[in-house]
């Protein structure tokens, strides 16, 4: 029996019994887009087998936040574990974390560094100056520093962030306050400096060619454009200009001109949404989730109305902090945390029992993903 009076004490979830039945609905069915974009997350029908093959459909996931980044990979995935992602980055290389989209870390296939970089980062130079110079950085000491954190990597490898502020104090470069990220962030910028392997529990630098290998050749704009159109829409689809815009960093022109480039691979609805034209058709469920902090589901359209209604400013906060959420039938139901010796679950709202049953369950997944012991469940009165 579930007790919504202070908190619920859940079974041991390594001990969840299996809930054969669907998931339940809470508000109704999926309606359209909602269901197709969730398809094209990967959050409904056949998940990814892969960290990479997750990263691949969406493009580029939020990547500011280390856990955010892995739990985004766990609930598009089966069979992989946070150990997996750690591979791919440090051991395999094929996948990096980069400033791209919108001047925001975002995690992504090695390969699509490089052509996403030329294309969605040199309009962020002008700000990234103006910052340096607030933080007391002069352009001289910006151009000194810049090769300083590209040399160090590139000649003792991966550093951390603690090991580049030595060498940046020892070379009289200021780094107090903001500067030091903002000095690494204009050498992502202007020296391709990107996270790669994780070293002592820390993502380090490297410089893309040291730890990737040589840049591929440069695609011409246009295709480049194209590109990011037909890869928005995989993972994003039905969508239209202003969302690509908005997810991708580039302005309202430049999507529009990506989209034409694939028109003919594309289908346009009366709303003026533009998807893929072969589209597999998904009719399963969504089931529960426990998704995330900063989970690309709410970063890829302009309006996160059809995620969140009425609860948007209990998942993304004042300061632009993006909270762990509860999804059922596509619409954010609660938040949640990992909280000392249990996952706890805050509805929203009263939750069916059904609907508890899968996010607890869900919430065993999380643990396991993660390599933590199984800890007890507890669910708050709305």
């Amino acid at each position: 029996m579930i007790t919504r009076t202070a908190v619920r004490a859940a079974p041991h979830p390594g001990r969840l019994r299996h809930v054969q039945s669907d998931p339940p609905t809470v508000r109704g069915a999926l309606g359209y887009p909602t269901a197709q974009r969730l398809a094209a997350q990967l959050l409904r029908g056949t998940p990814a087998t892969s960290a990479e093959q997750a990263v691949v459909r969406i493009l580029a996931v939020q990547g500011q936040d280390p856990r955010g980044l892995r739990l985004a990979v766990r609930a598009r995935t089966a069979g992989v574990t946070a150990a997996d992602v750690e591979d791919a980055f440090t051991e395999s290389r094929s996948l990096v974390v980069a400033w791209l989209n919108r001047g925001t870390l975002h995690l992504v296939r090695a390969a699509d560094y490089w052509w996403l970089h030329p294309l969605t980062t040199p309009q962020l130079a002008t700000a990234n100056t103006l910052r340096l110079r607030r933080a007391g950085v002069s352009e001289s000491h910006a151009a000194r520093g810049i090769d300083v954190v590209a040399a160090r990597t590139i000649e003792a490898g991966p550093q951390r962030r603690a090991e580049l502020r030595a060498v940046l104090d020892a070379a009289g470069v200021p780094t107090a306050g903001q500067a030091l990220m903002h000095l690494i962030y204009a050498a992502a910028l202007r020296r391709h400096l990107i996270r790669g392997p994780i070293v002592a529990g820390e993502h380090a630098y490297v410089v893309a060619e040291s730890w990737l290998g040589p840049a591929p050749q440069p695609l011409d704009r246009a295709e480049a454009l194209g590109r990011l159109a037909r890869r928005y829409l995989a993972g994003h689809g039905p969508a239209d200009a202003r969302d690509l815009a908005v997810w991708g960093g580039v302005n309202l022109g430049d999507a529009r001109r990506g989209l034409a480039a694939i028109a003919d691979e594309t289908t346009t609805d009366a709303d003026g949404l533009i998807d893929l034209t072969n589209r597999a058709a998904v009719d399963d469920i969504a089931p529960p989730r426990l998704l995330g902090p900063f989970d690309p589901i709410l970063h890829g359209w302009a309006s996160r109305e059809a995620i969140l209604g009425p609860h948007a400013a209990r998942v993304v906060t004042s300061n632009g902090i993006f909270r762990p959420f509860a999804m059922v039938d596509g619409r954010a139901v609660a938040l949640w945390r990992l909280d000392g010796d249990h996952v706890r679950l805050t509805p929203f709202e009263p939750l069916p029992d059904r609907a508890l049953q899968h996010l607890e369950q869900d919430a065993a997944r999380v643990l396991d993903f993660l390599g933590l012991p199984p800890k007890d469940w507890r669910v708050d009165a709305p």
